[in-house]
């Protein structure tokens, strides 16, 4: 390349670098800064074009540990108030608010809001389409750590005609406007009903959601009235994932009941976010059989009939075929060692019921969203739950005879003879694998305890642990049952076969799981890896 060539390279490269800066520059007004928040105004676009509405977006950055308000901001604060009256060539500037954040204050205050960066969308709709338009906007608004601080920011913003180009800020704002509350129908979430049970002043709002779209953790904003405060609430989400129930208590000056009342509620979820209006009407009875409400008594003879059936849930055979390899291994010997194994499999049952207990008795304390088989929803846990259930395969396959640590129950995995720490694994294990699974009786069951407080979580659970380890207690009542059965041979190579097969297909299903929540790919990956765990071991062995 000779001299004036690279000259007029370098010229050429200038030139298109200060028209992408240009074009940048004029898509963003000047940050309006204070000593702990910074925004301006950008633009998705680089001039108004011909477009009947333009795309917005009013910018913020805060210090960490500060933060801006909602449209509802809640116990405290306000929120930002923009007025563009002094606009040019604006007929109307609609405001979007993304889905907030729930904090929690000093005084056990409650808001809701925005922290670090946040973008408020905006939809400018121009009074002439195709000539230049001027933006400008007074924003009060608060900016809060411990205490507020109270700011006004004035803003301007330059569109020019001319044609349109996405500017470099195109795809700050999609992203923001992606986190703004659609209509219920299109985040594909059927609002099943939204009304006040109880009364003042104990009332509460409750919502039941039905989606195709699995819920994970359900949160829920209500705007009510002035004279009402609606708290942080509670969701109890259904096994399978398809159904939750929202209940937010309220309060009113005064006594007044809330029913009848018009609310809008926003409920986030993740990455989904929706909101619908609602008048408040009568919470419908939940179905029983005679039209009552059911007693404790009812629900926890459902949790223990429910937790037996559990027994024979697919998610739970491969422990189960774990075990009749432990039974058949008593065959011909002494009964104590058969009752011992079987109470201690019992145990580790029990004790897992009681820890799940626990666990959902403190999340639903702190506030949190409590559904039964949760974890099921988390990618990392399916994947080492299926190189697991894939290990427990090939060793019974005989591809490797070193036992599992006693803490993922590879002691039960042993035919015959294990100890009773390895016992106790067994049934601990058996409790996680059944948490996935939706067994008749049981959803009512869990549904009700995770409604109600820590006394009836821990009762239903325990009738739970109950139910499902009746089988055990029943063998260690009368261990002839498994004492009586022939003893080992030649024969339990090929049921040790038949039984490996069983637990393949469970890693598989499990693999089938992982592949709805995150994707073929991950899928494909968590299988693989299963798969090499057989030669990997053959291999090891050989």
């Amino acid at each position: 390349m000779t001299t004036r060539e690279r000259i007029a390279a370098a010229a050429l490269a200038a030139g298109l670098a200060a028209a992408t800066g240009a074009g940048a520059l004029a898509a963003a007004g000047e940050w309006a800064r204070t000593e702990v928040s910074q925004a301006r105004l950008v633009a998705a676009s680089t001039a108004s074009g011909a477009a009947e509405s333009l795309r917005l977006g009013l910018q913020f950055q805060l210090d960490p540990g500060w933060k801006i308000y909602w449209r509802s901001p809640g116990d405290a604060g306000s929120p930002p108030m923009p007025d563009f009256s002094a606009s040019g060539n604006a007929a109307r500037v609609g405001v979007d608010w993304p889905a907030p954040t729930r904090f929690d204050e000093l005084g056990g205050l409650e808001t809701a809001g925005y922290e670090g960066e946040t973008v408020l969308p905006l939809t400018l709709r121009p009074e002439r389409p195709g000539e230049a338009v001027r933006v400008r906007a007074t924003v009060p608004y608060q900016a809060c750590e411990t205490i507020c601080i109270p700011y006004v920011a004035e803003l301007a913003l330059d569109l020019p005609a001319g044609p349109a180009a996405a500017s470099a800020f195109a795809r700050l704002i999609d992203r923001y406007e992606a986190r703004v509350p659609r209509a219920p129908e299109a985040a594909g979430v059927e609002v099943v009903f939204a009304g006040v049970a109880g009364a003042p002043p104990a009332e509460r709002i409750e919502v039941a959601l039905r989606s195709p779209l699995p819920f994970a953790a359900p949160e829920m904003f209500v705007e009510a009235p002035p004279r009402y405060r609606a708290g942080r609430g509670a969701a109890a989400v259904a096994a399978d994932g398809a159904r939750a129930r929202l209940s937010a208590p309220v309060e009113a000056r005064g006594g007044e009941s809330i029913a009848g009342e018009a609310v809008t509620i926003t409920v986030v979820d993740g990455d989904r976010a929706f909101e619908f209006a609602a008048a408040l009407g009568a919470v419908p009875p939940e179905p029983a059989p005679d039209g009552a409400p059911p007693a404790l008594a009812a629900i926890l003879g459902l949790a223990l009939l429910g937790g037996l059936v559990l027994n024979l849930m697919p998610c739970v055979l491969p422990v189960l075929a774990l075990k009749l390899m432990g039974a058949v291994g008593h065959g011909g010997g002494a009964r104590g060692a058969a009752r011992a194994g079987f109470l201690a499999s019992a145990a580790g049952i029990a004790a897992s019921f009681l820890v799940l207990a626990a666990a959902a008795a403190a999340v639903k304390l702190a506030g949190g969203a409590v559904g039964w088989g949760i974890q099921f929803q988390q990618p990392a846990f399916l994947v080492f739950l299926a190189l697991v259930v894939t290990l427990f395969a090939c060793n019974l396959f005989g591809l490797f005879e070193i036992g599992l640590p006693a803490w993922l129950g590879g002691a039960a995995a042993r035919a015959g003879g294990g100890s009773l720490a390895g016992h106790f694994a067994a049934g601990a294990f058996a409790t996680l694998l059944a948490t996935p699974c939706s067994a008749p009786f049981l959803g009512t069951a869990v549904g009700f305890a995770l409604a109600r407080g820590p006394g009836e979580i821990f009762a239903v659970f325990a009738a739970l642990g109950a139910g499902m380890a009746a089988p055990y207690l029943a063998v260690a009542a009368f261990p002839a049952l498994a004492t009586r059965l022939p003893r080992p041979g030649p024969w339990m190579a090929r049921l040790r076969a038949a039984l490996g097969l069983a637990l393949a297909g469970t890693a598989a299903w499990l693999v089938f799981v992982l592949a709805a929540r995150t994707g073929l790919a991950a899928a494909l990956a968590a299988g693989a890896a299963c798969a090499a765990l057989a030669p990997a071991l053959w291999l090891a062995r050989r």
